[in-house]
């Protein structure tokens, strides 16, 4: 089967407190709820960290100063019926915020369908959904991060 490779910056925006904040998304083809970080695809000729800046500020309203390092990376096929399907290539970044606040008014159509809530998380509180996480170990990942140890080159986390 065909697939159509979506290269994707995500963001992992950190609060003070070491929250992060995570997009409730409910697929409309299956009712199945994941949480998200930030992000989305890439434009043509648009380098990932514009793409990761442009995303926060179109998904969460807040204007990125410095972005941080790719920590991680993550392939994932998109178990969707439509054609082709989408083969996602992501990229995590890290930004430190300070502003909480989340702005949506950026967001496309089918976020505005399908995105249902927002909400600043520490890990333990990830780790205690019971919906699914993208991605699946974020709850245990996260931890070095938020302590700023960051790995030498991005690790891939898997799906």
């Amino acid at each position: 089967m065909a697939l159509r490779p979506r290269p994707t910056p995500r963001v992992l925006l950190i609060t003070p407190d070491d929250r992060i904040l995570l997009f409730r998304w409910t697929d409309p083809e299956t009712s199945r709820v994941v949480w998200f970080t930030p992000g989305g695809g890439l434009r043509p000729g648009e380098l990932y960290t514009d793409a990761a800046r442009r995303e926060v500020r179109e998904e969460v309203g807040i204007d990125l100063v410095e972005i941080g390092p790719c920590v991680w990376t993550r392939r994932h096929v998109l178990p969707r019926t439509a054609s082709p399907p989408l083969d996602l290539r992501e990229r995590f970044f890290v930004a430190r915020v300070v502003d909480t606040s989340v702005d949506t008014a950026g967001f496309t159509r089918a976020e505005t369908d399908s995105i249902s809530e927002s909400r600043w998380m520490t890990p333990r509180e990830i780790a205690e959904l019971r919906d699914i996480v993208a991605p699946r170990r974020l709850a245990e990942l996260l931890p070095p991060i938020l302590a700023g140890d960051y790995p030498s080159e991005p690790i891939d986390v898997g799906i």
